[in-house]
This record gives structure tokens, C-alpha cells and sequence, in this order.
């Protein structure tokens, strides 16, 4: 009976879930613009796709349950590929914040709890205002990064508002008047716009950091901070280089703790000479990192990415302290360091039999047996197909055979015949010789034109005629009677 009722409610409690998760269709098309929408286009033999549903669910109840402006949808991109064309989906799946107009792509960990702060975060105002120390003291303890207008209105405070719209998706934006900051919160100058992280805060320089966009863009990180497949890119894409320490967080033994303590100084006591170019972290376990170079990087060990050309840069000799730490850093700087990988043509095809190589043999190493199916039958069918074709024999090549065979034939007839011709005319021509040294045949001259030809024929007809009369004349009854 109890394990009825657990299952019963457990029933019940699905249903309530994915009531709080709408299915959508093309009248979402229509309606969208009346609300803010969190919605996951999916494909359904996604594996991905399957994996995230439990936690859409349940992000789906958190903010119900929270009070959330946000409305939850899902929608089946492969049944409506229109819709899915419009808002850019290209990959499956793909999470977006639907807020008017706008739509904001969520890169960050399928976790719930990040997804809702996602959510919460964009679907707000792009800048929050603080209207006292209490709030100013209560964000710096909740936030690891925030970025803050300090002052009145100003054109900087425009221009902070844009950048904010346009960067909500990655972090928090505040405003604040002069006095709701604390007293170790001391500006050059007001309005400022300031960053606060690594518990310490940095001053926008517009001379010196060029456009804020780009500013807030480079800052928006910690200087150090744990680093994951799905952090990796998005570092890359403030422009900077990712210098990583590799190591393996079950591992407590000195030379990993080193490196790490090594690369963490580097990012906050050299932030001057290598924050603008360098983002630091540490990343647990090589598995990513190989597969990214397509290579084996060592644990522990320090690596040194270009998200925008693949390439990498690894020290010469190990790394013991901190000197020979900035040495690299240095190095990498001033292009005397090599630089591995890159993206060009012989990289991309070593990417493509790469991940080829990669995908079948995890497929193996999962299911065997599955890894058989996909991979051996498409082979034996493409083989089976492939020795027909070369075995067959096809009309056209029969009939091209038999036509060859004749043209042999009458090839060697005609060689036969040429050949008697000639043996005739040889025949012919030793006659003609044998009569000519006897005096009973003339050849014409080979020079010899037509008319001459025909007067020689003459020539040669009368000269015959004369023989043959005069040798019938030796011969005949009368002079043979005579003779006697």
C-alpha cells in the first residue's frame, strides 16, 4: 500500500511539473510578447536534450514556485523548424530568454540553479538601482562580480545603460549615488563606473581601457577562478589568453598545490603587467584539454589557450617557481614562446579524424555491441555494394566486347587479303620480269606519264603480237613439213 501511494504521488507530482512547463507551438509566435519566456528548443532523439528535461522541470517549478515573472516553454524545433529558423537555433539544446524583442542565448552549465539565476538575472531590469549601503553591502556579499555607476545623469551613465543591455546575459549591473558606498570605496572622480571582485574593486579608465563595452567584457570574470568545459570558451571570448593550471583535485601533493598557489599569484599580484591579456584558472583532470589539442598534457601541469585560433602554449622546461612562471607568461608575450596547433587546413583535418576517432571508440567503450551495429553494417553494405559494382557486368559492356571482337575479325580479314594481294602481285611481278628478260613483256618506266604510258602499251601489245607471230611461224605444220 505505501509503495502504491508513492508511486501514485510520484505520478501526481510529474503531472504538476510538466504543467508548469509549457509545450509550444506557432502561436507562441503571436503571444510571446506579452510575457518573458525561458525556452528550450529541443530535438526528441537529442541525447543531450533527454538529459536536460528533469532539470527543466524542475526549473520550471522553482520559479512558479518563486514568483518568477519568467514563464517556462519548451518546443520541439524538428516540428517547427520555422520557428526554430527565426530565433537562430542551430544546435539542439538551445536555451533562450525571450524578453520583447530581445533574445538572450544561455551558454552556461545545465545546472538548475544556474539556469534560474539566468533567468532571474536577464529577465530584470538590465541596470538595478541600490538605494542604500545595507542593499550596496548585501550585493557585494552575494555576488562574486558586479559592476557598478557611481554619480548622476551623464553620457557615461547612457552609454553604461547600453552596455548593460547588451551584457546582462553574463553579469550584474548596479547604480548608485556616492553615499551609498562604504568607506573603503574611494573614486578618483564621479561618475565612475567601477568593477568589484577578487574582493577589491578597479576603476574604468577610458583612456587607458579603451571602450567600456570592451572593458566590462574583459572584467566580467574573477582573475582566477575553477574552470570547466563550458567557462573555457566563454573566457575565450573576452579576447584574452587562458593560462590553466592542470591538475588533478584528488591529488594533494605539492607540485599540483605549487602550481596552483603559482599561477593564483601570477593573476592577482602581476594583475598590471598580465590582466589585460591573460585570464588564470585551474582546471581538475586532462581529459578536455587532450581532446581540445589532440594531444596528452601531463598532471600537474600550466597550459596557455587561444580560444580564437586553437592554438596553445606549453613551457619549455617545468615550472618550480614563480620566476620561471613569469618568464613564460612573458614569453607567450612577446612571441619568442612557440605557439602549438592553430587552425589551418592540415589542424582541420587532423580535428575531423580526430573527433571521428574519438566518437566510434567511445561508442565502443560504452556498447560494444551498439558500436557494431552503427559502424560494421554500414560497412558491409558499402563493401557488399562496392564488390558488386566491380564484379558486374553490365549490357553496354557486352555488347562493346562483342563489337570489338568483329572489328578484330574483320581487321584480320583484311590483313589476309592484303596479304594474298600482295603475294599476287608478287607472283604477277615475277612473271612480269621472267616475260621482260625474255623479251616478251616491256615495263614502263615508273616516271612515265599517262599518254606515254599508253604509247608504251602499245608498244609492248605490238611487240608481243610480233613474237608470238614469229614464233608461230617457227612452229607451224608448214615449216615443221619443211624442215623435214
Amino acid at each position: 500500500m505505501a509503495l502504491l501511494r508513492a508511486v501514485v504521488s510520484s505520478v501526481l507530482l510529474s503531472r504538476v511539473l510538466l504543467a508548469l512547463v509549457l509545450d509550444l507551438d506557432d502561436s507562441f509566435k503571436d503571444s510571446r510578447m506579452e510575457d518573458v519566456w525561458l525556452v528550450d528548443f529541443y530535438a526528441p532523439w537529442c541525447g543531450y536534450c533527454k538529459k536536460l528535461e528533469p532539470v527543466w522541470e524542475e526549473v520550471g517549478a522553482e520559479l512558479s514556485r518563486s514568483g518568477s515573472p519568467v514563464r517556462v516553454g519548451k518546443m520541439d524545433a524538428t516540428a517547427y523548424s520555422g520557428m526554430a529558423s527565426e530565433f537562430g537555433v542551430r544546435g539542439y539544446p538551445t536555451i533562450k530568454l525571450l524578453k520583447g524583442d530581445l533574445a538572450y542565448n544561455y551558454k552556461g552549465p545545465r545546472t538548475k540553479d544556474d539556469i534560474i539565476e539566468f533567468a532571474n538575472r536577464v529577465a530584470g531590469p538590465a541596470v538595478r538601482a541600490l538605494p542604500s549601503r545595507q542593499m550596496f553591502e548585501h550585493v557585494l556579499k552575494r555576488h562574486s562580480v558586479l559592476f557598478l555607476y557611481v554619480g548622476g545623469e551623464s553620457p557615461l551613465k547612457e552609454k553604461y545603460i547600453e552596455v548593460a543591455s547588451e551584457l546582462i546575459v553574463y553579469t550584474y549591473f548596479f547604480s548608485a549615488s556616492e553615499e551609498v558606498l562604504t568607506e573603503a570605496v574611494v573614486l578618483p572622480e564621479l561618475p565612475s563606473v567601477v568593477v568589484f571582485k577578487d574582493a577589491s574593486f578597479f576603476t574604468y579608465d577610458e583612456y587607458e581601457d579603451g571602450s567600456l563595452s570592451s572593458w566590462v567584457n574583459r572584467e566580467r570574470f574573477q582573475s582566477y577562478l575553477q574552470i570547466d568545459g563550458f567557462t573555457l570558451y566563454e573566457l575565450g571570448e573576452t579576447g584574452k589568453l587562458v593560462a590553466i593550471a592542470v591538475t588533478d583535485d584528488k591529488d594533494q601533493s605539492d607540485h599540483s598545490s605549487r602550481l596552483k598557489g603559482l599561477i593564483q599569484r601570477v593573476a592577482t599580484e602581476h594583475r598590471e603587467q598580465f590582466n589585460r591579456d591573460f585570464q588564470f584558472g585551474h582546471m581538475s583532470g586532462n581529459d578536455y584539454i587532450n581532446s581540445l589539442i589532440m594531444g596528452e598534457v601531463s598532471i600537474p601541469s600550466i597550459i596557455i589557450l587561444n580560444t580564437s585560433n586553437e592554438q596553445y602554449f606549453l613551457p619549455a622546461e617545468p615550472v618550480e617557481d614563480l620566476q620561471q612562471m613569469l618568464q613564460f607568461f612573458s614569453s607567450v608575450l612577446d612571441g619568442s614562446a612557440p605557439a602549438y596547433g592553430g587552425d589551418g587546413i592540415f589542424q582541420r583535418i587532423k580535428r575531423v579524424a580526430y573527433d571521428a576517432r574519438s566518437t566510434i571508440m567511445s561508442v565502443f567503450r560504452s556498447s560494444p555491441l551498439l558500436g557494431c551495429f552503427l559502424f560494421g553494417l554500414p560497412l558491409g553494405v558499402i563493401s557488399l555494394m562496392c564488390y558488386g559494382i566491380c564484379t558486374a557486368e553490365s549490357d553496354d559492356g557486352t555488347e562493346d566486347l562483342e563489337l570489338m571482337k568483329a572489328e578484330e575479325e574483320e581487321e584480320e580479314e583484311e590483313r589476309l587479303t592484303e596479304r594474298t594481294e600482295e603475294e599476287e602481285e608478287q607472283t604477277d611481278r615475277t612473271a612480269e620480269e621472267e616475260l621482260t628478260e625474255s623479251g616478251v613483256v616491256c615495263v614502263a618506266p615508273p616516271s612515265a606519264s599517262g599518254a606515254e604510258r599508253v604509247d608504251e602499251l602499245w608498244q609492248c601489245v605490238l611487240t608481243v603480237t610480233l613474237t608470238c607471230v614469229s614464233v608461230l611461224h617457227h612452229v607451224s605444220p608448214v615449216n615443221v613439213r619443211a624442215a623435214n
